[in-house]
């Protein structure tokens, strides 16, 4: 039976007014405390009024040694929840609901060695020349608590629920990878002491905020090198999060794949499908699929087929803030981004968030270099 992706749907209790979900993108626009903007505010308005059901906030560091990048929103102090709680209300102006992302970058951060700051990693590695020391226990503790107290702003602030970056090589990842986790105590050296990084954050996270209050993870369930995490052990782990508190799971990548660049002629290409429909077959929590997802055609054959429970993106919403309204009122048409990747440069370079190619093409009708 054909699913209508515009229907209402529900995960843990919080009633979403379709299955369309806004990934965590970020948009540089936080200012140099982490704090949110107005910039951030307008951005957030406009893709509340756009149609999606659920927005997912830029990724927002729990602590300052956790922070991946400038222009990052930070949720590592009380100072933050009044900004925070401005996206949250414009986000609901335009009837969505939002995520607050939360991350620890771990030794995936050029930004603190920019700023001479020494990184927190799981385990010494020779051949990253940033300066890192390998985590104590008592490191541990604190960024478990970190992680607590983050979501416990993001309560605070007005947020609809929490999702956790465990994918795309940050500190989640790092724990759960035999290509960073050398350690030989008990938070490394087998599978299980390697997993339970992951579940003492979530059990911590359910402790605080309560029963009530929706917990996702984005999730890099395998990575991109033989030597890393398997499938296999993904799908362990996708299970096991249930227990503690996990409510949906959102499928990404791992580690060693990078956001492709597609040519406009290229093919609709769903990187992670593969993927996402081997954890919906091994977990009862909703599961979310990310990455190339381009046509309404494509979205319902992937809910229809139930590889996944909801259609998650990035790219095409920077180009087209209101692309799920288009296709509600009959315009199906694929969305118009072309994952030329520019939009990113354009971050990288302090250059508002926005589609370059879409700028480009504005300045040629107005006859501008």
């Amino acid at each position: 039976m054909s699913t209508s992706l515009f229907d209402p749907y529900k995960i843990a209790g919080l009633e979403l007014k379709n299955r369309f979900v806004r990934s965590a993108t970020w948009d540089g626009m936080a200012d140099e405390l982490g704090a949110v903007t107005d910039a951030s505010v307008a951005l957030y308005r406009k893709l509340g009024k756009g149609g999606v059901g659920l927005i997912i906030s830029g990724y927002a560091f729990v602590s300052p040694v956790g922070q991946a990048a400038y222009g990052q929103y930070g949720a590592h102090t009380n100072d933050m929840i009044p900004g925070l709680s401005r996206l949250v209300q414009a986000v609901h102006q335009g009837g969505a609901k939002i995520a607050l992302q939360l991350v620890h970058a771990g030794i995936n951060s050029n930004y603190l060695h920019h700023r001479g700051i020494t990184a927190l990693v799981v385990s010494s590695m020779r051949e990253i020349g940033r300066p890192h020391r390998e985590m104590t226990e008592e490191d541990i503790e604190v960024t478990v608590s970190d992680f607590a107290s983050a979501a416990v702003r993001a309560r605070e602030a007005g947020f609809d629920a929490i999702q956790l970056h465990g994918a795309h090589g940050y500190l989640m990842s790092q724990f759960l990878s035999p290509l960073y986790n050398f350690r030989t105590d008990r938070w490394g050296a087998s599978a299980e002491n390697r997993r339970r990084f992951h579940l003492e954050v979530i059990r911590r996270i359910r402790n605080v905020v309560g029963t009530d209050f929706p917990l996702m993870i984005k999730f890099g369930v395998q990575d991109d090198d033989e030597r890393g995490l398997s499938l296999e052990e993904g799908l362990e782990m996708a299970q096991k999060m249930f227990k503690p508190g996990i409510d949906a799971i959102e499928v990404s990548a791992g580690i060693g794949v990078a956001v492709r660049v597609l040519k406009k002629s290229d093919p609709e290409q769903v990187y992670f499908r593969d993927r996402a429909a081997a954890v919906k077959r091994a977990v009862t929590v909703p599961v979310m699929l990310v990455g190339g997802i381009r046509s309404l055609e494509m979205a319902k054959s992937i809910v229809d087929s139930r590889d996944a429970d909801l259609i998650s993106m990035c790219r095409p919403f920077i180009r087209e803030p209101d692309l799920v309204s288009r296709w509600q009122r009959g315009d199906k048409e694929p969305a118009r981004c072309i994952s030329c990747n520019k939009c990113f440069t354009a971050v990288v370079k302090g250059e508002p968030l926005e589609c370059e190619q879409l700028k480009r093409n504005s300045m040629d009708r107005l006859g501008e270099p």
